[in-house]
């Protein structure tokens, strides 16, 4: 599944003001044309399945057709692999698991790497979303909800006759979403958020799987990675769009969300994590992608869930630059071209200016295969954002010039922001 909470690559998103005045008819077409690109595109290297959420009946914030990558596979008329996942069954589980996940946004694998899954999502649901969307879907099903079934109601200790109601409900939709987890054979879980809980007017709206009280995710190795959110980027907006020397304020009321990683990861990436609040947004961004990195290229068998609040800003950056790092090294989506992979990323402004951040080889994940130097990694991901600058360049009339022999993109970044108004005739650095 591309970044976007919709199956529109982020090119087509530029005209989003065009095809909301054009005829209904015509966007559903438009749309229609676009996944057939994206399906194609995923084919070209994978065996796919495809879980169908035409009109939002799985999940109203994910794509019409929600994309599951079985195996590498490049021959399309040859199935040498057996995927160790069922379609029918991983549809079963979504179906069941979803209310737990903040906005129904359940655990959704999007990258295949290794034969490993890189999954997104939100974060959990609290009791507020739980009870409303349980009445919800009660009310409007005729009294008749069988979200869950029967059957796959998780096993209820003894002493659950001591619990409360609340407790009882999220060892369902809990139970549910871990054995989703499971299915996809995913270990370690990235929380994004910068708090342990999502407070609003008073209430804890979403919750964590690391302050879950009965310590239901406790078989997975939790990692709390706090990074700002979208709000945070309107200062690196009003600092003419510079990352460096940009710090969090880490003092604020609302941020009580350690950063945890266990040492077995600390260790090797020669980073000294205590100094976590003192980096700036360049240092942070860049520290973290290692850390997914790492976590994905140290375990053979087992995958990684990258989640924030709603799953919507911090998660798709995240996901995005490791789609675009794996792909720089050709070690997914092998086959596609700079324009071909683009079109499956969303690439918010600073997620494409950052990439000249991970040009080097450090954040490669081929350094024991290869002894070659990162200017082939380098001028791949240099070719993406000039794609993504002629994209721009197309939709907005803004004529791009050459680039420069040393390959530098301050001059292509200050031409995308004048022409798309985001400011006058000052830098970006």
């Amino acid at each position: 599944m591309p970044e976007s909470s919709l199956t529109v690559p982020y090119f087509t998103l530029l005209n989003l003001g065009t095809l909301i005045s054009l005829p209904w008819c015509f966007y559903v077409v438009q749309v229609e044309t676009i996944e057939s690109r994206c399906l194609e595109l995923f084919g070209r290297d994978y065996k796919y399945s495809v879980i169908h959420n035409t009109n939002g009946e799985v999940c109203g914030h994910y794509p019409r057709q929600i994309v599951f990558l079985e195996y590498e596979c490049t021959d399309p008329h040859k199935d040498r692999f057996e995927s160790t996942v069922q379609t029918s069954k991983l549809q079963d589980l979504v179906n069941r698991s979803k209310m737990a996940r903040c906005r129904g946004r359940f655990v959704c694998p999007v990258i295949l790497y290794n034969g490993k899954h890189i999954c997104r999502s939100s974060t959990l649901a609290g009791w507020g979303e739980l009870y409303g969307r349980t009445g919800y879907n009660y009310i409007f099903s005729g009294g008749a909800d069988d979200t869950w079934g029967a059957e796959s109601e998780p096993e209820v200790p003894e002493d659950d006759s001591a619990r409360n109601g609340d407790s009882q409900l999220f060892d369902k939709v809990r139970g549910l979403d871990i054995k989703l987890l499971r299915y996809l054979s995913v270990r370690y879980i990235c929380d994004l958020m910068v708090e342990n809980k999502k407070v609003k007017f008073g209430l804890n709206v979403t919750s964590s799987e690391k302050v879950d009280k009965a310590q239901r995710y406790a078989d997975f190795t939790l990692l709390s990675v706090p990074y700002p959110g979208c709000e945070f980027f309107k200062d690196y907006k009003d600092r003419d769009y510079t990352a460096e020397g940009l710090v969090f304020n880490w003092n604020q009321d609302f941020v009580d969300a350690p950063l945890t990683i266990p040492a077995s990861f600390t260790k090797n990436l020669n980073i000294d994590w205590s100094e976590y609040q003192s980096w700036d947004l360049v240092q942070q961004t860049q520290n973290y992608l290692k850390l997914l990195l790492h976590i994905i290229n140290s375990d053979d068998e087992s995958g990684l869930l990258v989640h924030c609040i709603s799953g919507w800003d911090r998660t798709p950056l995240f996901v995005s630059m490791l789609r675009l790092s794996l792909w720089a090294d050709g070690a997914v989506h092998a086959s596609l071209g700079p324009a071909e992979i683009l079109y499956l990323t969303i690439i918010f402004f600073f997620c494409f200016n950052f990439l000249k951040h991970i040009v080097s080889e450090k954040f490669s994940v081929m350094k024991k295969q290869r002894c070659s130097s990162g200017s082939e990694r380098q001028a791949r991901l240099e070719a993406v954002r000039e794609v993504f600058l002629a994209a721009y360049s197309s939709t907005v009339g803004l004529k791009s010039s050459a680039p420069s022999p040393s390959g530098a993109i301050s001059g292509l970044l200050e031409q995308f922001a004048r022409g798309v108004g985001l400011r006058g005739t000052n830098s970006i650095v």
